[in-house]
């Protein structure tokens, strides 16, 4: 008979159990995952080399796409090469010190996308909306202050998730039922009350996403009512071409960050392996 240990501790180490039920799966499904993590490396890195390389890209909208594309590298390195060191050779131990430093890395990186994504909506307004002005606002100072206020915003919102999982006592299984070391899978772990952790994640998340999500939509409004406005269709078409791209990415972001935040808390009836696949859907489209 197994005996549990019961007793409230700190483990040394977790265990990354992967895709629940999908275990036998797990080096078929290495194979589109490594495809789409080396195409992201590829690409994103593509985009850094020419915005550096091509002095006529030292603009706003192409520093601001340097920063995203700097995020979509770092993003799924804090997560797909030990995922796929996990799949490839079962090394699923990750160390418990390990595991808060990549949750707390893929947290804020979450969270810095999303301000960088907000901050390129109010870059398209500034050159749809005031055009005439839009170099003498946004200057290499200002771009300078909003790089600075989302770094700052990842830090404070994500800091406090390590205090709050050091704070609580573990007993019985150390196996998190997911792929990397995400916020309430570790702290579904513990034999503790766990209310502060799931409160103050739900906040972030939704603060993060509602916050950001009623600013680009209000500078969308704005860019559509002046775009109507435009007499000439050749203008309105331009301007729309500036902003379809951002607005493609924006789906992307948001839309599996949506689901993995409210399957998470409430989607107890949708299997583990769909709400983790959803999950890592940030990893692999970034």
């Amino acid at each position: 008979m197994l005996v549990l240990n019961c007793t409230p501790h700190k483990p040394s180490f977790f265990i990354l159990k992967g895709i629940p039920g999908l275990e036998a799966a797990h080096l078929w499904i290495s194979v589109p995952w490594t495809a789409f993590y080396m195409m992201t490396i590829i690409a994103n890195s593509v985009v850094l080399y020419i915005i550096k390389t091509e002095a006529s890209l030292h603009q706003p909208m192409y520093i601001f796409l340097s920063m995203l594309s700097g995020t979509d590298i770092a993003l799924p390195t804090c997560v797909i090469p030990k995922t796929l060191s996990a799949f490839w050779f079962g090394s699923k131990e990750i160390y418990f010190e390990a595991c808060l430093i990549q949750m707390y890395f893929a947290h804020s990186l979450v969270v810095g996308e999303s301000g960088i994504l907000t901050s390129m909506a109010f870059d398209r307004y500034m050159a749809v909306c005031n055009p005439l002005r839009y170099t003498s606002i946004l200057t290499n100072a200002l771009l300078g202050k909003l790089a600075f206020l989302v770094v700052l915003r990842s830090i404070l919102y994500v800091v406090p998730f390590p205090f709050l999982l050091k704070r609580l006592p573990f007993c019985n299984s150390n196996v998190i039922a997911h792929t990397y070391c995400e916020h309430m899978s570790v702290a579904k772990l513990a034999c503790a009350d766990i209310t502060v952790n799931a409160v103050y994640g739900m906040t972030i998340a939704f603060s993060v996403v509602f916050l950001d999500l009623m600013c680009i939509s209000l500078s969308y409004a704005l860019i559509l009512r002046a775009v109507v406005g435009l007499s000439s269709k050749e203008a309105r078409a331009k301007a729309f071409s500036t902003c379809t791209a951002h607005i493609c990415v924006i789906a992307v972001f948001y839309t599996p960050f949506l689901f993995t935040v409210i399957l998470q808390r409430v989607g107890h009836k949708v299997s583990p392996s769909a709400h983790i696949i959803v999950a890592n859907l940030y990893f692999h489209l970034s």
